[in-house]
């Protein structure tokens, strides 16, 4: 049974919080803009909150509690090691599942029309800063924090592996372990840092490749530049009639026409290089630190794998942030039980390695 004064309770303390949030980025954003924005935010969200207040005031419940001291004071750490602008991404994820919420509540609580009125302008209103934030997320370095995504990821599940494999074979050297572990760590941030670098610059390559083909095409012949862009709209979907339509209608502007075939990039080579080799040692530290001040390989290990985990389940959270997510606790398990999963297998080959080679140390 769907209860309606348990949400409500929710949404006000919700849109409370969200109030005194915004009043104070309000204060400490130093971009104009963003900070004149926050203040209206700050102002529709009281508005928000007086509607749950009066809403559950009618049906004889009287709202306590108000905003969390808590809740703002973990925004507050949160934005300070995200940042201003990767904080915004948590923000638009919040604000979409508070629209979701608010139109299942319109859909199956009992409301007097002009309550269903005013819910409607708030789910309006809710959708606005989403839509606020999405543009604002827009200047996040999208590309480069993949690649330091990748790359973090990469240290830690592959130098797990690794070191869970050695110290089955060297239980009471741990500092053997941890030494090959850095060489094989540093080797592997070398690899994937020319990787890196290799991938971005081929593609761009090959885009400038396809646009001076196109720019020569163009000027050769306008309508087999044409059919080339009805092949390309249709490969994407678009009925075939429309695709014409299309290339007519742009079919003499060169610009136009080359930015619908080819894919533009502004992504840096050599800054994917950089952040990706960058999180790859810092993934690798994570495993790799616990076997230079454990006594022993196997109390490294445990170091390591809970290091690992709580460092993997970090990465988690800013991949489903940055993908717009909700579900982080399901992205969180998945990463964990894969990246200690793959540790467990390498833990038993070691094993393996060992009784076959006769390997003890």
């Amino acid at each position: 049974m769907f209860d309606e004064i348990s949400a409500a309770l929710s949404f006000y303390k919700e849109e409370t919080n969200a109030a005194k949030l915004y009043g104070y980025l309000s204060k400490v954003e130093k971009d104009e803009e963003m900070r004149k924005n926050f203040y209206e935010l700050c102002q529709i969200e009281t508005a928000h909150a007086n509607f749950w207040r009066k809403f559950l005031e009618k049906r004889g419940h009287t709202p306590s509690g108000g905003s969390s001291s808590f809740a703002l004071t973990w925004s507050k750490i949160i934005r300070a090691i995200l940042g201003p602008k990767l904080y915004l991404s948590i923000l638009e994820m919040t604000e979409s599942l508070s629209t979701e919420t608010y139109y299942k509540f319109l859909q199956f609580a009992e409301m007097s029309e002009d309550e269903r009125k005013v819910l409607k302008k708030i789910i309006e209103d809710e959708l606005d800063h989403e839509s606020l934030f999405e543009n604002q997320q827009s200047a996040l370095p999208v590309g480069n924090i993949r690649d330091f995504i990748m790359g973090m990821n990469d240290g830690l599940v592959e130098l797990l592996g690794a070191v869970t494999g050695l110290s089955a074979v060297y239980p009471n050297n741990p500092l053997f372990v941890g030494i090959n572990g850095l060489v094989v760590g540093l080797a592997g941030a070398l690899s994937m840092a020319i990787g890196s670098f290799i991938s971005v610059r081929s593609q761009r390559q090959v885009n400038e490749g396809v646009k001076k083909k196109l720019e020569l095409l163009f000027g050769v012949s306008k309508d087999r530049a044409k059919k080339e862009l009805i092949d390309k709209l249709t490969e994407s979907g678009l009925p075939e009639d429309v695709g014409k339509e299309v290339a007519d209608k742009i079919g003499e502007n060169h610009e136009s026409m080359v930015s619908l075939l080819v894919e533009e990039s502004n992504e840096n080579e050599i800054k994917s290089a950089i952040f990706t080799g960058i999180a790859y040692i810092i993934g690798v530290g994570f495993p790799v630190i616990p076997y230079f001040i454990m006594g022993s390989s196997f109390a490294a290990l445990g170091l390591s794998a809970l290091l690992a985990a709580l460092a993997l389940a970090s990465v988690a959270t800013i991949v489903s942030v940055t993908a717009g997510n909700p579900n982080i606790k399901g992205k969180i398990a998945e990463m964990v039980i894969t990246g200690l999963g793959a540790a467990a297998i390498s833990y038993v080959f070691g094993l393996l390695v060992q009784n076959v080679f006769g390997i003890s140390a």
